[in-house]
Order: C-alpha cells, then sequence, then structure tokens
C-alpha cells in the first residue's frame, strides 16, 4: 500500500472519534470541521517523510485543535500561538491524548457527533447528507451526484443543516444512561437510513451504491464503542443480511430479481455467517428489539437453501412480534406476504386494505395489493394499483418490474382457455 493510499485509510478511519473530540472542544460544528481537515493536510505533508504517529487519532486531535484556535484567535485579534515546529511537537500531548482516548468519554463524543447529524429538526435528506459530509467526509460532489442534484443545492442543504443545529443549541454534557439510549435509537435509525438509500440503487457502479459500505462501517464503528448493545448488534446482522443477497437482487439488465427468484448460489454465505454469529449473540441478551426481529427474519430467509424451503411460519410469528413491539402499517404490509403464503392472496387483502388511507402514497403498498388482485383474477383492479405504484416507483427499475407484472398479466389474459 501506497502512503498516500495508507494515510487516506487512516484519516477515514480517525474521523469521527478525532471530529467528536475536536466538536466536544470548540462546540462549533464547522469550527471543528475545519480544524480537522488542517490537521489531515499537515498529516499528508508529514507523516510520508516522519512517518505515522503511534497513534493517528491522537495526532489528529492534537493538531486539529491547536490549528483551530489558531484560527479562533486570528478571527478575534488575539495573539498567535508559537512557531509551527513548537505546535508539531506532540510528543507528550499525544501520549496524553492517548492515554485519554482509552477510556469511556470519547464514546460519548461520537454519540454526539452523530447525534448531532441525525438532530431530530432536520428531515431525513438532510440528516443523510450532513452524516454523510461530516462523519463519512465524502465531499459535496459525491454527495450531490449520489443524489441526483446539484453541487449547489447539495451545498445549500448542508450548510441549512449545520444552521438548523446550531440554532438549536445541541447540549454538550454527557448523556445520562437514559438519553444515551434514545439517541443510540436515533443514530441507528439514521445509519439505516443511510443503508437503504444505497442498498435501492441496481447499478453497483452508482455514487450511492456505497452508502450501504458506509452504513455497515459506522455499525461496526458503534458496536466497537458499544460493544453489549444488542439492538446494534441485530442493526448490523441485519444489513449484513440484507447486503449478501446484493449479488442477486439484480439482473444483468438491471432488472429486480425478487427474493424467491434469487440465485442463492450468489448470496455472500461470509457475510451470512457473520450476521447469524452476531444476532444469536444478541438474542442472549433477552432484549428483543426491532432490528434484532428483523434480523431473525431476514436470517430465515437466509438459511433457506430454496425457496420453497422458507419457514413462513416461522416468519409470521416474528412479524406478530415486530407489530407487538413497533406498530406499523409497513410492517403490517410486510406480514401481509407471509399470510398470502400461508393463508392466500385473498386473507393478504383483507388485512391491507385498511392500510390504504396510511399507505396510499406507498410505492409497496399498491405493488403488492396489485399482485394480490391479480393473483384473485380482478385483472381491472390490478391494473389501476399497478399504475398507480408506477406513478410512486423511486426508480426505473421499480417501475420496470411493475410494467412486467402488467405485461404478464395481459399476457395471460389474451391466452385461449383450455378446454
Amino acid at each position: 500500500m501506497t502512503d498516500i493510499a495508507w494515510i487516506d485509510l487512516a484519516l477515514a478511519s480517525a474521523r469521527p472519534k478525532a471530529l467528536g473530540a475536536l466538536l466536544r472542544y470548540f462546540r462549533n460544528l464547522d469550527t471543528a470541521e475545519e480544524a480537522f481537515q488542517e490537521a489531515c493536510l499537515r498529516a499528508i505533508r508529514t507523516w510520508p517523510e516522519k512517518g505515522p504517529p503511534r497513534d493517528p487519532t491522537a495526532w489528529l486531535i492534537f493538531v486539529g485543535r491547536n490549528s483551530g484556535i489558531d484560527a479562533v484567535r486570528k478571527r478575534t485579534k488575539l495573539q498567535a500561538l508559537p512557531d509551527e515546529d513548537v505546535i508539531s511537537d506532540t510528543e507528550d500531548a499525544e501520549s496524553d491524548i492517548a492515554e485519554r482516548l482509552d477510556d469511556s468519554h470519547y464514546r460519548d463524543d461520537i454519540l454526539r457527533l452523530l447525534f448531532i447529524c441525525c438532530h431530530p429538526d432536520l428531515p431525513a435528506t438532510q440528516q443523510i447528507a450532513l452524516a454523510l459530509r461530516i462523519v463519512s467526509g465524502l465531499s459535496v460532489p459525491q454527495i450531490a451526484r449520489a443524489f441526483l442534484v446539484s453541487e449547489s443545492a447539495m451545498e445549500q442543504r448542508i450548510t441549512r443543516a449545520k444552521a438548523r443545529v446550531a440554532k438549536a443549541g445541541v447540549p454538550f454534557e454527557t448523556p445520562s444512561p437514559g438519553e444515551r439510549a434514545e439517541r443510540l435509537s436515533i443514530v441507528s435509525t439514521m445509519i439505516y437510513l443511510i443503508f437503504n438509500e444505497g442498498y435501492s440503487q441496481a447499478d453497483p457502479k452508482h455514487e450511492a451504491a456505497a452508502f450501504s459500505d458506509e452504513a455497515i462501517r459506522l455499525a461496526r464503528l458503534m458496536l466497537h464503542i458499544f460493544p453489549s448493545e444488542p439492538e446494534l448488534m441485530g442493526l448490523l446482522a441485519l444489513m449484513l443480511l440484507q447486503i449478501s443477497r446484493r449479488p442477486a437482487r439484480f439482473s444483468a439488465e438491471d432488472e429486480i430479481v425478487l427474493l424467491e427468484d434469487q440465485d442463492r448460489g450468489l448470496w455472500n454465505q461470509l457475510l451470512i455467517n457473520e450476521a447469524l454469529a452476531l444476532l444469536d449473540k444478541a438474542l442472549r441478551h433477552r432484549q428483543p428489539g426491532p432490528y434484532q426481529l428483523q434480523a431473525a427474519i431476514a436470517a430465515v430467509h437466509s438459511r433457506a437453501k430454496l425457496a420453497g424451503d422458507t419457514d413462513w411460519v416461522e416468519i409470521d410469528l416474528l412479524y406478530r412480534a415486530l407489530e407487538r413491539l413497533q406498530p406499523s402499517p409497513v410492517v403490517t404490509l410486510n406480514r401481509a406476504v407471509v399470510v398470502s403464503k400461508l393463508q392466500g392472496p385473498q386473507d393478504a387483502l383483507d388485512l391491507i386494505d385498511p392500510l390504504g388511507e396510511k399507505l396510499g402514497g406507498y410505492f409497496y403498498y399498491h405493488g403488492l395489493r396489485g399482485g394480490l388482485l391479480k393473483q384473485l383474477g380482478l385483472t381491472c383492479q390490478a391494473r389501476e394499483a399497478f399504475d398507480r405504484a408506477i406513478a410512486l416507483a423511486h426508480s426505473a427499475a421499480e417501475a420496470a418490474h411493475i410494467r412486467r407484472q402488467i405485461d404478464k398479466m395481459q399476457e395471460e389474459a389474451t391466452q385461449p382457455v383450455a378446454k
């Protein structure tokens, strides 16, 4: 690995911890980010010549802190710091910071950084954009391409998000155990939103497709600093199980391949095994949560060698448990698929019809409803549902999938009935 490649990897790995510490120190997101960027520039200049420091994160925090202080003093016209060679002499200070980083307080630094990015005052699109910019370090052009907007529009979106965070006055005190649990839940939701943003992409070369891997990296980071949190284990297990199917989810023509039609030999068994071990560890805590239950459902699918081997009874029990724990029309919609397998399309249709008011603008509701109506031979109603689904599709692949259902239905309708 080249010096630059190693440095890029080290900077990306250190970013959440270092930026979180700088944020705690300066209590200003822009100042902390500028200080970290300056530390990264100095690292790129000095590490190839002098070699890597003992603890890159501690080095970045120390140099970034001094750089930030210098910038603040210049802005306030106070006296400057000592010469550069004095500032860069990190021998003792770096060791001190490294020792303190081994303590538990840095966990709250990272949690606070992530919590700020997913502040409830921000809409989901701004949460994701801010987290990708601040925590993951993606450039504005990269994020803009992923969201299919102009660079100036994305720059404005991130700027507005920062302004909302500053106006909200997020507290910097160490969170209580109750607050920490609440923040972990919000952060987990934000990480899963990032994952889904990438998971929905059919083209693996699309900028957003890498978001799934970044979400998994963030989940691993969170689990590393909160190793006894079963819901974090469940979240990571869920994402690993879902991403293990990525090679089989789309055809060579970028068409959606349904789970029951996927070539299971293409599933990544290493990721499945890791996820199953994580899920088993989480369940031993006997603190069931939504991510653990969703991961357990995905695990049942992953254990079935063939689609016909799927234990639908077990999946139905898990969905019922999820409905009790986290009532949601989307959960009920997903359970309807299981009901159709166990009891038939009419029972599934009866289950989802009351959801029409809440899920009227949801692509998957109309797609499933159309499929159930099609199974019942109600062609005209199925066509109406499919047309509505196409209008709500989020991608060309989703729209094409529904179009194929319509075409197939029309072909079947024109075939002569066997006597």
